[in-house]
């Protein structure tokens, strides 16, 4: 029975993003790209006293921080373990986040409107 590494996130601070790799092979080779470019500075350390897991650590660099939506894909030959995405600039009209948020308030906006509909239906009725 093979194991799929997984690769979970536990930070991602100052430009530095970092996790947790279990159930990889001894050293692993992780690589970071961004529009098909090896990212540099990609560290693999293993976690003191558990056997099998390995902290990763990527180094964004600051060409990221420019106009748009960019994404970087962590991963170990040709498996995806993580990516990052990382949004800057002014918002785009088609981003998912924005289109979210407009859900989102206006599911609050129903939700008021059926709450504030079953009151006065309440109120019509008068108690049980």
């Amino acid at each position: 029975m093979t194991v799929t590494p997984t690769l979970t996130q536990t930070r991602f601070a100052h430009g530095l993003w970092e996790g947790v790799l279990s159930g990889a092979p001894d050293a692993p080779v992780i690589e970071a790209t961004h529009q098909g470019r090896v990212l540099a500075g990609v560290d693999v350390l293993p976690v003191p006293g558990r056997a099998g897991q390995f902290t990763v650590r990527v180094p964004l660099p600051v060409a990221l921080l420019t106009e748009g939506v960019h994404t970087v894909l962590i991963g170990m030959g040709d498996l995806v373990l993580a990516q990052v995405s990382v949004v800057a600039g002014v918002p785009l009209e088609d981003d998912l986040r924005a289109e979210i948020a407009l859900l989102r308030a206006e599911l609050d906006l129903l939700k008021r409107a059926f709450r504030r509909h079953c009151a006065e239906t309440a109120a019509q009725i008068g108690p049980p």
